[in-house]
């Protein structure tokens, strides 16, 4: 195997058990962003194109905008940043 594919599936691994274990909900996220662009990297490497632009287009992008959006709508990150809403403590 080489350098590169042992590295990219340790990433994938390391992320895949980092999201499961992190609190912080938009840490989550961001880590889930960062092992569906990996996974799109091992698919180009693969020779498999669509699948690298679908799990791209599809896993690093509307998934995690829906999530982002459902994080606002829920007032998670408001209260993640330390601001309540109108005016409570944000314990």
């Amino acid at each position: 195997m080489d350098f590169l594919h042992i590295m990219l599936l340790l990433f994938v691994l390391v992320c895949a058990v980092s999201v499961s274990l992190t609190k912080n909900l938009l840490t989550s996220i961001v880590i889930f962003m960062g092992q569906s662009l990996a996974m799109s990297v091992i698919w180009i490497l693969l020779e498999s194109p669509d699948l690298a632009i679908t799990e791209a287009a599809v896993g690093a992008g509307i998934t995690s905008l829906l999530l982002f959006v459902t994080l606002k709508k829920i007032h998670a990150i408001d209260q993640q940043k330390g601001g309540g809403r109108h005016g409570e403590d944000p314990r």
